[in-house]
């Protein structure tokens, strides 16, 4: 078969998903099967040779990242439900000041919270984000809504134990250590460089507090459930006011959520008040472990114990348990079932769309166009890394999904890496950075934004869409310099 219909073929099996997610409504998984069906069918493989990269695509990808995206959900279900995220940022506040709050609060957030599933952790933090924006000073709401989106946005592509992070991870055979240490490398910089272009724009005149916030939306105080009142004790329900009636929209996990759903966060009352170090300590402890375990391949040291404990499971599986400790401790066994049982439900949605994104990227290397690309490209060029990005960005204008246009871009790009000699870990962070392009109406965290936030559309679309693009235009920048060194 000719690399001109190899080529076309992918295109139309990656153009068929989107239209069947976007124009027709379908669930992204079957679309993405269907896809993958599709590829296979066309490109020669035959029903057997098809139904083997599907089943063995979506089984090789779980094998990878299965446990690693349950322990990370279930761990940050642990704690949310303990109030852990509210106290943090107000301790952020004591410590940085209003003048430094949007870059401690983004940073924070990037870096240390991706354990908790993206639409929850929005939940949570945006009513802190809109009660500390009247102190941050001028034009204070838009920086630090902008601050939310950059850093949830970058943290779920970037960091480990983010959803989309793991996912690349587990596709492109990249050790979770050597993920997790480059992804901070460039998660810092490109958050830290984004909210400061926005604050220069915004306090350059571009914030129109008339038009982009909505008027007479008092602030609600930090503890605040939602903004809604309530004290967080109870279920903390926020709707998606705002969205447009319609069709449904696949949030930034790559999940749809249909016209007028709602997202809850359910926390109960704390029996006990313990030190924030020890909520936090079991994940900071895993990722460290994890980060241990990848300075120690590289230098090729072994360590006995500590080689086997910074395996990615068994590092995890330890905040794990550390997590659930102190969660029984703090608020009962009772409450550690209860975080459990919404941790389930999140992980269950990332899991089937992680593995059927496999399935795709699995068709797209059986097919062979790894081989074709691979004549075009040389190690030290940076149009591989440019050409995964675009395409990560026309995906996600289309389908509005982060982890299907970072999984999908990057399956197209992973063949290319060993026959050019490329690190697979800079194909993994141009396509979370491409995915990132463009955040809007289709996304389930635009109107999360806006009506957590108290802006409008116009304003959101500022805020998030500008925002997040900045970003995703900032890390690109500097993943190509990366890729002269790496």
């Amino acid at each position: 078969m000719s690399d001109v219909v190899i080529i076309v073929n992918t295109l139309a099996a990656v153009l068929a998903t989107v239209v069947l997610i976007v124009r027709f409504r379908f669930n992204p998984v079957v679309s993405l099967v269907i896809g993958a069906a599709y590829l296979g069918l066309a490109t020669g493989q035959g029903v057997d040779g098809t139904v083997k990269a599907i089943t063995g695509g979506f089984g090789d990808i779980m094998a990878d990242v299965g446990l690693l995206i349950a322990f990370g959900v279930l761990t940050g279900a642990m704690l949310q439900s303990t109030g852990a995220i509210e106290r943090l940022v107000q301790s952020l506040m004591r410590i940085c000041g209003p003048r430094g709050m949007p870059y401690a609060f983004s940073l924070t957030i990037a870096t240390v919270l991706q354990s908790i599933f993206l639409d929850v952790l929005l939940v949570i933090s945006a009513p802190l984000a809109r009660s500390f924006a009247g102190r941050v000073g001028k034009v204070g709401l838009a920086r630090m809504a902008t601050a939310l989106a950059i850093s949830l946005e970058c943290g779920i592509v970037f960091m480990v134990p983010g959803v989309a992070s793991i996912a690349l991870a587990g596709l492109l055979g990249v050790p979770l250590g050597t993920m997790l240490l480059f992804g901070f490398m460039l998660i810092v910089p490109t958050v830290a460089i984004s909210v400061t272009i926005m604050s220069l724009v915004f306090r350059r005149g571009w914030w129109d507090e008339a038009k982009d916030q909505l008027p007479g939306a008092p602030a609600p105080a930090p503890g605040d459930s939602a903004g809604l009142g309530g004290s967080g004790s109870g279920a903390d329900v926020v709707s998606r006011d705002g969205a447009s009636e319609g069709s449904p929209a696949p949030d930034s996990a790559g999940s749809v959520v249909p016209s007028g759903a709602t997202v809850t966060a359910v926390r109960a009352e704390p029996h006990r008040q313990v030190p924030l170090v020890v909520l936090f300590g079991p994940l900071l402890l895993a990722l460290a472990l994890i980060a241990t375990g990848a300075v120690l391949e590289v230098t090729g040291v072994e360590m006995g114990v500590v080689s086997i404990v910074s395996q990615p499971v068994i590092a995890l599986l330890i905040g794990l348990i550390g997590t659930s400790l102190v969660t029984r401790y703090v608020m009962g066994q009772e409450g550690v079932e209860q975080a459990v049982r919404s941790g389930f439900r999140e992980s269950g949605q990332i899991l089937i769309l992680t593995g059927v994104g496999g399935s795709l990227a699995a068709a797209i290397k059986a097919a062979g166009l790894g081989e074709i690309l691979g004549q075009y490209f040389s190690a030290s060029s940076a149009a591989p890394l440019l050409m995964v990005w675009v395409i990560a960005a026309v995906l996600h204008i289309a389908v509005g999904s982060v982890t299907i246009s970072a999984i999908t871009a990057a399956g197209m790009l992973a063949p290319v890496a060993p026959l050019i000699g490329l690190n697979p870990v800079l194909i993994a962070l141009a396509a979370g950075a491409g995915s990132l392009f463009a955040v809007h109406v289709t996304s389930n965290t635009f109107w999360l934004l806006q009506s957590l936030m108290g802006q409008t559309t116009r304003g959101t679309l500022k805020t998030c869409s500008v925002g997040v693009s900045v970003a995703s235009i900032v890390a690109i920048l500097l993943i190509i310099p990366m890729s002269l060194v790496v």
